[in-house]
């Protein structure tokens, strides 16, 4: 046995902590820093909060990076813990939470544009202020739909991980109804976003209450129980016995 499989809970006590980091840091980002200066529907005004509060407007991308760095360690930690249920489903689980990662990543350069568009240098002065406004608006949104894209990588990420989560036996399983309720919950915010807008701003935020309350319980149960460790020493004896039975579970 590796010196994983013989004491897990450290490190699932380390994921659950930077999977606390990860919820908080995007509250900041998401509810805090854009919640405070983007005023929707107003180009003009969300143009004059971040250019009077640019720090605030940096904080918050810095804060978005550094959840996504945290990302890293806790898919680690996810699979080398659900891979005595199946190391295909992890897998599975893994490649595309990573896919959702780089995607995220790549989509925070859309935050970056309102700073350069509201910058004052002089070849920015080709646009009108009204025209630098609206343009800032549309990197804002474009940031948004990037980040329903995202998601649904993620979405589908956790429906894998609550059914693993569930068959482990080392965790109680309603934490797997809660993480599998969580990938329904993000995907249909984001389908809904993509193929219905309208509807999706009726729903909005109260679509994704099940993903926070699910992913919440399950990162404090990793920091306060971890898991069972009699059943985790049952399941990978079970594992290191032989090849499993069951087709992909």
């Amino acid at each position: 046995m590796t010196s994983f499989e013989l004491s897990p809970q450290r490190y699932a006590r380390i994921g659950g902590v930077l999977y606390l980091a990860i919820i908080l840091l995007g509250m900041f980002g998401e509810l805090y820093v854009r919640g405070t200066l983007v005023v929707p529907g107003n180009a003009e005004a969300t143009a004059q909060a971040i250019s009077n509060s640019p720090f605030l407007w940096r904080a918050g991308l810095v804060g978005d990076l550094l959840m996504h760095v945290c990302d890293l360690p806790v898919i680690l930690v996810m699979y080398l813990l659900l891979k005595p249920v199946s190391e295909n489903l992890a897998l599975l689980a893994t490649w595309v939470n990573l896919i959702q990662t780089a995607v995220l990543v790549a989509n925070k350069l859309n935050l970056m544009v309102p700073l350069f568009l509201l910058d004052k240098v002089g070849y920015l002065k080709a646009f009108s202020p009204e025209q630098l406004h609206a343009l800032s608006q549309l990197a804002i949104k474009a940031h948004g739909y990037g980040f329903a894209i995202g998601l649904i990588f993620f979405g589908f990420a956790c429906l894998v991980r609550g059914y693993l989560i569930y068959r482990a036996g080392y965790f109680p399983k309603i934490l797997g109804v809660l993480i599998f309720g969580a990938g329904l919950s993000y995907l249909a915010n984001s389908f809904a976003a993509l193929l219905a807008p309208a509807f999706a701003s009726l729903i909005f935020p109260a679509v994704l209450v099940p993903a926070f309350v699910g992913e919440l319980s399950f990162c404090l149960w990793l920091i306060v129980k971890g898991v069972d460790v009699r059943q985790w020493n049952q399941r990978v004896g079970l594992q290191s016995a032989g090849p499993s039975t069951e087709k992909l579970t």
